[in-house]
């Protein structure tokens, strides 16, 4: 599985998650038979051929809307990511 996530600033105190996951065919076979995936094959467009997984995206992304107490449901993005909006939570280290 290959994912893609990029986060920014939404509001004072707010951060917007987007997310997009994709499987690759790591077949053992093509690695033994000397014809790994090309590098291509990796990327989604419109760098690559590999295909978004809607379904497993939705599902990683409601996992972190979960764990990271998401203000609303997965909003879609017009290049295939599902988006929430989460709260900022800075802690003190040290």
């Amino acid at each position: 599985m290959c994912a893609h996530i990029r986060a920014q600033w939404a509001a004072p105190g707010q951060v917007k998650i987007a997310l997009a996951c994709w499987v690759v065919n790591m077949d053992t076979a093509r690695y033994l038979g000397d014809n790994p995936p090309a590098g291509e094959e990796m990327r989604l467009p419109p760098e690559g051929s590999a295909e978004w997984d809607e379904e497993l995206t939705s599902r990683v992304i409601g996992h972190l809307a979960a764990r990271m107490n998401a203000l609303g449901s997965a909003v879609p993005t017009t290049d295939e990511h599902l988006t929430i909006t989460v709260p900022l939570v800075l802690t003190e280290s040290g």
